[in-house]
């Protein structure tokens, strides 16, 4: 029900000219998120729930942190990155953030998939003969039958 002149756009540059030297300012749309591809409705779904829950997130900051009129984010967990973690959405202050990533490459410093390695390597060196012409003798096995007499 807002302005709409008030277009992803528009917010965009509005906060890129304000925090220019302070912070940096990116659009996220959708589309962007994905890997490609069309959004599925699961992808829309899954949207929704992270901007509700960035709403909620920042509606009840903005009450935590004004006082007379103002609005004082000076504590760590005032900017903070939604992500996944072990199949929750959950809020990370990026000060945390930046102690686990190495700037450097642009990764994190300790991977989950890193622990998978020496599995990796060993399916990896693993031989295996897929022939399936191996011919094999059989033999017929008669019975005996005992008689009761």
């Amino acid at each position: 029900r807002c302005n709409e002149n008030y277009t992803t756009d528009f917010i965009y540059n509005l906060y890129s000219e304000e925090g220019k030297g302070v912070f940096d300012c990116r659009k996220n749309v959708l589309g962007h998120m994905q890997q490609g591809g069309t959004p599925t409705p699961f992808d829309r779904n899954f949207g929704t729930k992270m901007g509700a829950k960035a709403v909620a997130w920042i509606t009840g900051k903005i009450k935590e942190c004004s006082r007379h009129g103002r609005i004082f984010a000076n504590a760590a967990d005032s900017a903070c990155l939604l992500g996944m973690r072990k199949r929750s959405l959950v809020f990370q202050p990026i000060t945390e953030l930046k102690e686990q990533t190495d700037f450097e490459h642009r990764i994190p410093k300790e991977q989950w998939w890193l622990k998978l390695r020496p599995i990796l390597k060993i399916l990896a060196k693993y031989n295996i003969e897929l022939d399936t012409s191996e011919k094999a003798h059989l033999e017929h096995i008669t019975r005996k039958r005992i008689s009761l007499e």
